[in-house]
C-alpha cells in the first residue's frame, strides 16, 4: 500500500486489509481501510478507481455516509468496501486508487495499492 502525499490530507491511512488475498474472481472481496482523522467529517464521497496494466477499467462513487456512520468523529475508523468481481474478470495484477472527498469536493485522503485477482478453484471444497 502506498499513501499518496499523506501530510496534505486530513484523513491518514494506516493500513489496508484485502480479504481474501489474492482476490478470487466471481467471489466477494472485502477491502478494509484503517484510517484516522483529526477532525469530524459530516459528509462526503468515496471514489474508487481500478486500473489493469495502467488502464482504468472501473470507476464507482459512493456516499461516504453509506460506508461509515456520519458524522465521523475525530479518531480512528475503518472504511470497508465489499464487491464481487465478475467471473470473466481477467486474472493478474491490479491497482486500486481510493479518494475520499468532503462535501466541498476537497480531497480528505488519496491512497493507491496493488492487489491480485486469481482464477477460482475448479474443484469444490467438500
Amino acid at each position: 500500500m502506498s499513501n499518496i502525499v499523506t501530510d496534505e490530507y486530513a484523513v491518514k491511512v494506516q493500513g489496508v486489509e484485502i480479504l481474501p488475498d489474492p482476490v478470487v474472481r466471481g467471489k466477494p472481496a472485502t477491502f478494509n481501510i484503517s484510517a484516522s482523522t483529526g477532525q469530524a467529517i459530516s459528509s462526503g464521497k468515496v471514489v474508487i478507481e481500478v486500473y489493469y496494466f495502467g488502464v482504468r477499467v472501473h470507476t464507482e462513487t459512493h456516499d461516504l455516509c453509506e460506508k461509515l456512520s456520519c458524522p465521523v468523529s475525530a479518531g480512528n475508523f475503518v472504511l470497508s468496501h465489499t464487491q464481487t468481481l465478475p467471473g470473466i474478470t481477467p486474472p493478474g495484477s491490479y491497482n486500486l486508487k481510493m479518494t475520499i472527498k468532503d462535501d466541498h469536493n476537497q480531497k480528505l485522503s488519496c491512497i493507491s495499492f496493488n492487489f491480485k485477482i486469481v482464477f477460482g478453484s475448479l474443484v469444490s471444497a467438500s
